[in-house]
């Protein structure tokens, strides 16, 4: 009903306009020397609207000439497309069924379609990688990293195949590449660090650990790299702030600040070290610098003053107290350990060289044979040891050859506190 009304005003319009037109007096004179057209006006009208309709259509039809092509084109382009989606659906199918070289077949007919868009790409990539061709997967790698919009996707699949093959400077590289297109990715930065322990440098992989990362360790394998001595005495500060019961940074610190003319401080580190923990190191550093053995007891008596009943005092107190000739004492701490069942093969050792000491060669060779039974059925010495593989170093490293695993050798003992020797 509404398409019958609206027809009738629009002929109804027409009608009045050629009404309208009709009613309309004068003529148009057109003259071109001694030629003369005159036309009445209506007609003249009517005459420019038809040209205008004619010139209008036209060009309407020019341009869709014109336009001809270009549509063609969109409809191949469009109905390659749908094509290349079909395929890179299939592909996807195949690859998670495990069928690597269908994947590869569907996803090369979708690139031969569709071009070398960034999802082909990575999904050409990871295609390859299923059916060992490392070679065309780091072509796809490239070819992404080489694009800006998907740079970081090629990137990221060249840092798993440097990290695979184990090149860690190439794995560097790439990382660091990486970071700088997409600095909000943490996991890059533990990848930056792991590949920096892997290549042994301890500072980038200090700058780029997280608070779990090993840090004494890591600020004390740096100073030992660090060309400056102002930065590695910075660092070994660091490595004794980070874990002052890690034995090895606190003879590190203390050493510095003795050879830069504050012994007082260093004895001081060394006092805080062995509060933390005992070590057989943190003792030999305490009273290294002092030749005169009665004035050893005394710093070694001061030292162990609050660790009184921890095996490390006892063993230093028996060694100097033997260097000064008091086996008698020497005898005292070494009993002590002795009867609280927990005395290592240090112990029945250094018994050894004070019965020798106190008795001679000839009467120690009698008490000999029952000390070394005793010293070959007790606990082993602690050590220097890998939490991750057991291997055992005679010094502390910041890297386990056995396992290539930085930051995990510890002390043995050091699982005996203050607080337990204090307690017994």
């Amino acid at each position: 009903m509404r398409v019958a009304i609206k027809t009738l005003l629009v002929v109804g319009l027409v009608v009045a306009a050629i009404l309208w037109l009709a009613g309309l007096g004068g003529t148009v004179d057109v003259r071109m020397g001694e030629w003369f057209i005159g036309i009445s006006l209506p007609a003249a009208i009517v005459a420019l609207i038809l040209l205008f309709g004619t010139v209008h259509g036209f060009l309407r039809i020019v341009s869709w000439l014109r336009g001809w092509p270009a549509r063609r084109r969109q409809k191949r382009e469009a109905r390659n497309r749908a094509e290349a989606d079909r395929s890179l659906t299939r592909a996807l199918v195949a690859l998670a069924a495990g069928r690597a070289e269908q994947a590869r077949i569907e996803v090369d007919r979708a690139r031969a379609l569709a071009g070398d868009t960034p999802h082909l790409l990575l999904l050409s990539a990871e295609a390859a990688r299923a059916r060992g061709d490392e070679e065309g997967a780091t072509d796809a790698f490239e070819k992404l990293a080489g694009r800006e919009d998907s740079r970081f996707l090629g990137l990221r699949g060249l840092l798993r195949q440097a990290e695979a093959r184990g090149d860690w400077s190439e794995a560097r590289r790439i990382a660091a590449e990486a970071h700088k297109a997409e600095p909000n990715a943490e996991w890059l930065k533990t990848a930056r660090a792991a590949a920096a322990l892997r290549e042994r440098d301890w500072g980038e992989a200090l700058a780029l650990s997280g608070p779990e990362a090993p840090r004494a360790a890591l600020s004390l394998a740096a100073a030992e790299q660090a060309e400056d001595p102002l930065k590695a005495a910075e660092l070994e500060r660091q490595a004794f702030m980070a874990d002052p019961a890690f034995s090895p940074a606190v003879v590190a610190h203390a050493r510095r600040l003795v050879d830069t003319g504050s012994p007082r401080r260093g004895r001081a580190v060394l006092r805080e070290g062995w509060a933390a923990a005992p070590h057989p190191d943190i003792g030999a550093a305490y009273v290294a610098e002092e030749p005169d053995a009665t004035t050893r007891i005394k710093l070694v008596d001061e030292l162990t003053r609050d660790t009184t009943n921890h095996p490390e005092s006892r063993l230093l107190r028996a060694q100097v107290a033997l260097q000064a000739g008091l086996t008698g004492r020497a005898r005292q701490d070494l009993q002590a350990w002795m009867e609280t069942g927990a005395a290592d093969r240090r112990c029945y050792d250094l018994l050894v060289q004070v019965e020798r000491a106190d008795l001679g060669d000839e009467a120690a060779r009698e008490k000999e044979p029952e000390l070394l039974r005793l010293a070959a059925d007790a606990p082993a010495a602690p050590t220097w040891r890998c939490r991750r593989c057991g291997a055992e170093h005679n010094r502390w490293k910041p890297l386990c050859q056995a396992c290539d695993t930085a930051g995990e050798i510890g002390w043995s003992g050091e699982a005996v506190r203050p607080s337990e020797a204090r307690a017994g």
